[in-house]
């Protein structure tokens, strides 16, 4: 039996577009709803507990949420009315299926029970956890997305980073096995799982791309050539460095100048990209915020682009890359580890402070006739993105694997013998992908 965490999704109800760790979560939700009779769903609840969620309403909550995101409703009103419907259900169903409850389905599990999160969504509310764990007797399996609020915490909130090493504390302390998106994140976790003294599997399981471009007869959504940039507007993603060359552009290029795309809501601590976006007269009408577009049109204005622009200081994994790779757009990004190990040797990359490179690589990617973008759409004949079928293919035995660390109710390790516990089958990391 899977008990699949579905709090994230739960709480995006009433937003018009998922970030990556969304789009992750619904792919793990539609995958097992369609894979795994056994599955049940949780979520943590207001009272800080874990609730079973009743099956039928949560598998008709994960498919008006998709519906709504992928655009399967023509307007922007109606998308997300059947998801704010059943979530409500959904929200009062935990606190009176509780605990006690889900703890009693578990126990009487044929097979032995896995508690699955993939997201970082209460990763840090450990001893919820370590509870779930010693009373139900299941497994855990987590994954984690990347280490950025440590790594970088000047593009997190206040408070991110130490709320962020809760959750990897969490993880590196009661994780049966651990799926990471890149080898990035699988050797940024790596000190920490040292340090807790614990070996569980790594699983290193790149992301699949939903995101498809459907033929339609009408002309692209903003006249060509254009740009896009696809991320929430935060420091992180140097949006900066893109308005202070299109207002360079502006002045050097009249109305020859390209268009720049912003596909993505605005974030936190940003306020002079917002002061550009809002004050500066040389943008208005050449820089475009397109917010709460669902997938196809995404994918529309994506498709039509000159190539997709990604200058971000620091990522995980790079969601808009494969995304813009997959429908044949060309990539401009950062000289980042992650993003070079999904990309190859496809897109260009740059220091993200690099506005000499940036700029001449936007004049030339925006004629007519472009050799350097030629040149990657040539490139790009010989990549192929990862699917989620395979990654799911590489998941399902890292979780039948797990089953086997943590024992039945009747034997459940103390939480000393917890911490140290390991498996020779797994620690062996029988093939090259487990670490």
């Amino acid at each position: 039996m899977i008990l699949f965490d579905l709090s994230r999704l739960i709480s995006r109800a009433r937003r018009g577009t998922p970030t990556g760790i969304d789009r992750v979560e619904l792919a793990y939700a539609e995958h097992l709803i369609a894979s795994n009779p056994s599955l049940c769903f949780t979520t943590f609840t207001a009272s800080g507990r874990f609730g079973l969620l009743p099956r039928a309403p949560a598998e008709a909550y994960v498919e008006a949420l998709a519906a709504a995101w992928r655009g399967d409703h023509p307007s922007s009103s109606q998308r997300n009315w059947r998801a704010k419907q059943l979530v409500r259900r959904l929200r009062v169903e935990p606190l009176l299926r509780g605990e006690r409850t889900l703890n009693t389905r578990l126990r009487a599990a044929v097979d032995q029970p896995v508690y699955l999160l993939v997201s970082h969504h209460h990763l840090e509310k450990r001893s919820v956890i370590a509870r779930l764990k010693q009373q139900s007797g299941a497994g855990f399996v987590c994954l984690i997305h990347d280490l950025i609020p440590l790594e970088f915490p000047e593009y997190a909130l206040p408070g991110q980073d130490e709320k962020h090493r809760c959750r990897i504390e969490t993880a590196a302390a009661l994780a049966d096995a651990v799926i990471v998106n890149s080898a990035v994140t699988r050797d940024a976790l790596q000190p920490h799982l040292a340090r807790a003294g614990r070996a569980p599997p790594v699983l290193v399981a790149p992301f699949g791309v939903d995101l498809q471009a459907v033929p339609v007869a009408e002309p692209p959504p903003v006249k060509p050539p254009y740009f896009v940039c696809v991320s929430t507007i935060e420091a992180r993603k140097n949006h900066l460095l893109l308005l202070n060359l299109w207002r360079q552009l502006v002045d050097e290029l009249g109305e020859a100048v390209p268009r720049l795309v912003l596909i993505g809501q605005r974030g936190w601590e940003t306020e002079n990209a917002i002061d550009m976006l809002e004050r500066c007269p040389a943008l208005r009408g050449v820089v475009l915020e397109r917010n709460n577009l669902p997938d196809a049109e995404m994918a529309q204005l994506i498709k039509g682009a000159q190539a997709l622009l990604l200058p971000s200081f620091a990522e995980g994994f790079g969601f808009p890359l494969i995304e813009a790779l997959a429908l044949g757009v060309p990539v401009l990004c950062s000289n980042l580890a992650a993003l070079r190990e999904n990309g190859r040797d496809v897109p260009e990359y740059f220091n993200p402070l690099d506005g000499a490179g940036w700029r001449a690589a936007i004049i030339d990617y925006s004629r007519p006739a472009s050799p350097r973008r030629d040149a990657q759409l040539s490139r790009m004949t010989s990549w192929r993105p990862a699917s989620w079928d395979d990654h799911f293919a590489a998941v399902e035995p890292l979780i039948a694997k797990a089953r086997a660390i943590h024992q039945r109710p009747n034997e459940v390790l103390a939480p000393a013998q917890l911490a140290g516990h390991r498996n020779p089958q797994i620690d062996g990391h029988e093939t090259a992908d487990i670490r």
